[in-house]
């Protein structure tokens, strides 16, 4: 006998995109005890957690440890994860809305904004989000080449992001041992000729987006030097003035360290780090193979809105800074997903406060929500997002007080399971994740590191049938 769809009183939420702001919304909703929630996670990738597995530095295990919470979350008994489950592609939204009374985005910001200069496109210009998939192992980066025999690196940004680009290119093969860094990108970083990075700011040293620990562990590297420009850490007086009124301590720390790279030191390390200020791109200059070889810079300046805020302003100075590499990390933006309003200009889906909205009336969506990037663009750090998905999760609660839901023909959680058998039959579930996940620590032990990922889908899903084969001869 087929289940009794309607009369059950459970809630049945989807949640798209398995990273930070898609676990801290399930949390959230699961502490609503009130309530009697359901919960399927999409993710296109076999692998939960979103950046924390594919974004942050493998340099920085500490920061990966939250993932701790996510698979207390993923315990609940009504939560389940279908990985390699693809939204627009193996899910619809007419799907979700015939199995779900609630849906929630939570897919990120995928791509990098671009600098919008000449040259861009040469050969031996990347973004950084390619360069930290790619040395993470991210199944859509693992094959990307990039040209480590060059011996100059420049990264346009200085936030944290860019900063880890730049560690990763400063690090030594003992210091890369100690992480989970992929496997092919290990062997190229082992042999690379990088000799000196220019990490790149537009503003001042004040105005950095990168984080106090992070510019701090610049100087503490092994085999590299972190270096500053006395001139472009001094402060201009507007500056000076903001600082002194706004009381700002973490500010004038961080002064503090980048000014500390800007005293004489004897060179005894063999890689340099150069931290720059006030300067833009406005051409990036290539050769007759169409590869990069410098990068056109301009001298900048910095000036007070109306709003009291400081803004870069160019002069007429310029240099050529020899590169044979350039990064930019100037940015992240979402990218639209079928049937769901987008602001392409703000690369968020359109909403308030987590609601998605009509574009032309402004009024909800019923039963649609975002959280995360995805909600309000690319800023913040991890944590950021436990507010965030708290903000969406009590407009969920109050909507569900009011009556606005969808009203799902079937949703019974069987229903969307034989829908998923049928469309992906390879997904994943989240004991396939935990079991993979000791399948790689384990073969990381062997090594004495933290773990050894698989960086393709095929892998993983070879690993997991050898797993199911093992277990059935045993």
């Amino acid at each position: 006998m087929a289940p009794d769809e309607s009369n059950s009183k459970q809630i049945r939420i989807a949640v798209i995109g398995s990273g930070p702001a898609g676990f801290y919304a399930c949390e959230h909703l699961f502490k609503k005890k009130e309530y009697d929630f359901s919960i399927d996670m999409f993710d296109r990738l076999p692998t939960p957690y979103g950046l924390v597995r594919s974004g942050v530095a493998p340099d920085h295990q500490k920061i990966k440890s939250v993932t701790r919470v996510y698979d207390k979350i993923a315990s609940n008994e009504n939560f389940r994860f279908f990985g390699l489950v693809e939204y627009g592609k193996h899910i619809t939204m007419e799907d979700l809305k015939k199995h779900y009374h609630i849906v929630v985005f939570a897919t990120g910001a995928q791509t990098d904004r671009k600098m919008n200069i000449p040259g861009e496109d040469l050969e031996g210009s990347h973004t950084a989000t390619e360069f930290v998939g790619w040395y993470n192992g991210h199944p859509d980066y693992r094959d990307y080449n990039f040209d480590l025999t060059q011996e100059r690196v420049a990264i346009v940004g200085v936030g944290n992001v860019a900063v880890d680009v730049a560690r990763i290119l400063c690090r030594t093969e003992e210091e890369l041992m100690q992480t989970d860094i992929a496997d092919y990108a290990l062997e190229v970083l082992k042999k690379s000729r990088v000799k000196e990075v220019f990490l790149l700011g537009r503003r001042g040293p004040a105005q950095a987006a990168f984080t106090n620990p992070e510019v701090r562990e610049l100087g503490k590297l092994d085999d590299a030097h972190a270096i500053t420009r006395p001139d472009e850490v001094e402060l201009d007086e507007f500056t000076k003035e903001l600082l002194e009124k706004q009381e700002d301590r973490s500010a004038v720390k961080k002064i503090e360290i980048l000014s500390s790279y800007s005293e004489d030191i004897e060179f005894e390390k063999s890689r340099k780090l150069h931290i720059r200020f006030l300067v833009s791109p406005v051409e990036i200059l290539g050769n007759k193979e169409g590869k990069v070889k410098a990068l056109k810079l301009v001298k900048n300046e910095l000036y007070k809105t109306e709003d009291g805020s400081l803004r870069p302003k160019a002069t007429d100075e310029f240099e050529e800074l020899p590169v044979g590499l350039v990064f930019r990390s100037i940015g992240y933006q979402g990218v639209p997903l079928p049937d769901v309003p987008f602001h392409d200009k703000w690369g968020v889906i359109h909403n308030e406060k987590g609601r998605v909205l009509d574009p032309e009336t402004r009024e909800p969506v019923q039963g649609l929500y975002s959280t995360g990037w995805i909600k309000r663009g690319p800023t913040g750090v991890i944590g950021t997002n436990k507010q965030d998905s708290g903000e969406t999760v009590g407009c969920i609660t109050e909507d569900i007080e009011a009556g606005n839901l969808l009203s799902p023909e079937t949703p019974h959680p069987d229903r969307i399971l034989e829908l998923i058998r049928e469309r992906q039959p390879d997904h994943f579930t989240y004991e396939d994740w935990l079991r993979l996940n000791e399948l790689e620590i384990s073969k990381g032990q062997k090594e004495g590191r933290p773990r050894v990922k698989y960086t393709s889908i095929e892998e993983m899903l070879d690993a997991i049938r050898n797993d199911d084969e093992a277990a059935n001869d045993s």
